[in-house]
């Protein structure tokens, strides 16, 4: 597959100052425009548009164009991302009105996908991502082969209905909308940032997704009673993001009682926001217990962002006792495991600030006090601490 990029579009060295910024934009469109209208779209496998810093690629005629070249029966993949920015105002003052015109048509512009492409042509799309566009889509039944979709920030939106029989996996990103997506959905992630969408997912997806195997949620303002009117029977994978300063964690179980199938269970926090009183200085019998819960096929428990809050604790003492099945529990203290000093291309681990040491070393404390006690012989207790290289507590 040929990937267009700067180098190959001999654009290295556009915007060293020498250029004017619509100027790079204009050549780069052109170059693009170029290739694609020599193109016959027969053979395309997938189509990747990645765009962004050059507010010409905004205009609707140019994307219509290119998605009616390359989207022809045999597409496999089309991946539309428009990354909207500021057009930077040219250093030229021949060229200095026509920048402002383009920075203020990139406010005003909002490309609306062309959702006919997918009636016919694009029958045999296997995976469709959009991203920044505005549309109102129901994905046709004639898309038998569509098995992944991610919407994100997209506009426009009430409804995103799907009638493609095999579809896999949906990703959405952005303002709760109504979703009707099928009985074949098995996995589902939903990041709606300024909503509740822990409670969404209790309320509202157990008729939508039936069959769900996998569940992805992320939330900024959950609610701390949680009510769950049914059971996601099938769930095996539930990952949940929780970044709300003073959330009850303790509430999640009556989640985790609506999944009898549950094998994995990820729960995600930023340390740094956590706003609770401290399990430290209180005695163990002083926690809060959920008696009667019993989760019987829980094997893997991950906590990132552990902290020493009262419910965070007692959440993950309520998992040592009441899930026999479990094999692995892991507590990191960090905010994110994935940006380590051993996988990062600088070598350096993403900095903590003064309040994630201090809490680090606290939740390590919590660990001592009030959880190493109670991890049965027969689970695995990995403790992750922040590096002792970048992050010195």
């Amino acid at each position: 597959m040929d990937c267009l990029t700067r180098e190959t579009l001999g654009l290295d060295d556009g915007m060293d100052g020498l250029s004017c910024p619509c100027e790079v934009a204009r050549d780069l469109a052109r170059k693009t425009d170029h290739i694609l209208k020599n193109h016959s779209g027969i053979g395309v496998k997938a189509l990747k548009l990645e765009i962004c810093d050059f507010p010409l690629f905004n205009t609707s005629c140019d994307l219509d164009r290119w998605l009616h070249i390359a989207v022809k029966p045999g597409i496999e993949e089309l991946d539309l991302q428009l990354i909207v920015s500021h057009a930077a105002l040219c250093r030229e003052k021949s060229h200095a009105a026509l920048c402002r015109k383009i920075s203020q048509k990139s406010h005003a512009t909002v490309y609306n996908f062309p959702c006919s492409l997918l009636d016919g042509s694009g029958k045999s799309i296997q995976q469709l991502y959009l991203n920044n566009c505005a549309l109102r889509p129901t994905i046709p039944s004639l898309l038998q082969q569509l098995s992944h979709l991610v919407v994100e920030e997209c506009r426009n939106l009430e409804v995103i209905k799907s009638k493609a029989p095999h579809l896999y996996s949906f990703g959405y990103r952005g303002t709760l909308v109504r979703l009707s997506l099928g009985d074949s959905l098995q996995n589902l992630y939903i990041d709606a940032s300024d909503q509740d969408v822990v409670h969404h997912a209790c309320a509202d997806l157990l008729d939508v997704v039936p069959n769900l195997e996998a569940l992805e949620i992320s939330s900024y303002y959950p609610m701390d009673t949680l009510v769950v009117p049914g059971k996601f029977l099938h769930l095996q994978r539930l990952c949940i993001g929780l970044f709300t300063p003073d959330y009850d964690y303790l509430s999640l179980v009556s989640l985790l009682d609506a999944c009898p199938s549950l094998e994995t269970f990820v729960l995600s926090v930023e340390p740094d926001r956590v706003r609770q009183e401290s399990v430290l200085g209180k005695s163990s019998h002083n926690l809060i217990q959920m008696p009667g819960h019993m989760h019987r096929n829980i094997k893997d428990v991950h906590i990132i962002g552990f902290c020493s809050a009262n419910s965070m604790v007692e959440l993950t003492c309520h998992i040592l006792e009441n899930v026999k099945s479990l094999e692995y529990l892991t507590l990191s203290t960090s905010g994110d495991d994935e940006i380590l000093c051993s996988k990062s291309e600088n070598g350096i681990c993403l900095r903590m600030n003064k309040y994630m040491r201090m809490e680090a070393r606290k939740a390590l404390l919590a660990v001592e006090r009030h959880i190493l006690g109670k991890v049965p012989s027969t689970v695995e207790l990995e403790v992750v601490k922040p590096c002792s290289r970048c992050n010195t507590l």
